[in-house]
């Protein structure tokens, strides 16, 4: 789990109704039904109007990355590619082949089959990096809807409350209608204001960050089954990946 984004979502939740506290003003003051049916489903009816259904599904399995990022142990990784350099240099390429069936990574399935197949060094690459961009591009897509939901909500919310002005201004001979109206008017603005700033923007970029270490992962191992059709040394090929790795400790120890 991400410490930090659960973290995150409670300062931003609890600065908002500490605040609102402090200024004399009950929870309740802030739950407003028509407002949230109206920034809510607005946002989302907009963002459905743009986005194809794959993008829209992929963004909600995406969301989970926020709380539960999918990370490789690239030190594993490494390990891994390293011991098939030693198998390719003793039994050849084809001694690869049993590793296909055992490997639950669907890309690494894939580099690893190109290998066995004994296609060109180049070829490998090129097949590699258009699934890398692909699969990057279709994450970033979903990272976008995000983006466009922050937004759409704090234009929406503004139509709530212009909405709820109107509704003020038709009804000024009845006092009990005003307040309402005027709740509805400024409890939308927070509504799309503070989805937008708390939780689709934030999301969006947290998403974003994933997306490249991702990428990044796929990057070494591709670098990494590349240089084993090339016959690298497997010292030199760990040398060479272990730059994808950022050494935390070794750093904080240098402080």
């Amino acid at each position: 789990m991400d410490i930090l984004s659960v973290i995150g979502l409670l300062i931003g939740i609890s600065a908002l109704l500490f605040g609102n506290f402090l200024e004399g003003a009950s929870l309740g003051s802030l739950v407003n039904g028509p407002a949230f049916i109206i920034v809510f489903g607005g946002t989302l009816g907009a963002t459905l109007l743009q986005f194809p259904p794959l993008i829209f599904i992929r963004s909600l399995r995406l969301c989970l990355w926020v709380f539960f990022p999918k990370k490789k142990n690239l030190s594993v990784e490494i390990d891994k590619i390293v011991e098939w350099s030693h198998s390719a240099r003793k039994l050849g390429l084809l001694g690869l082949e049993d590793e296909i069936e055992s490997e639950p990574d669907p890309f690494i399935k894939k580099g690893l089959q190109l290998l066995v197949d004994g296609n060109e060094p180049e070829s490998i690459r090129n097949i590699l990096e258009l699934d890398i961009d692909s699969r990057e591009d279709i994450d970033l897509q979903a990272a976008k809807m995000l983006e466009a939901m922050g937004g759409y909500a704090p234009t929406i919310g503004m139509l709530a409350a212009v909405m709820g002005l109107i509704h003020v201004l038709e009804n000024l001979s009845d006092p009990k209608m005003l307040g309402a109206g005027i709740a509805t008017a400024f409890v939308a603005t927070v509504y799309g204001v503070g989805s937008a700033n708390l939780f689709f923007l934030p999301m969006a970029n947290k998403i974003k960050t994933y997306v490249y270490a991702s990428s990044q992962a796929r990057e070494m191992i591709a670098a990494g089954l590349i240089a084993i059709s090339q016959g690298e040394n497997p010292r030199n090929i760990k040398l060479k990946l272990s730059a994808y790795l950022f050494e935390f400790e070794s750093d904080s120890s240098s402080l």
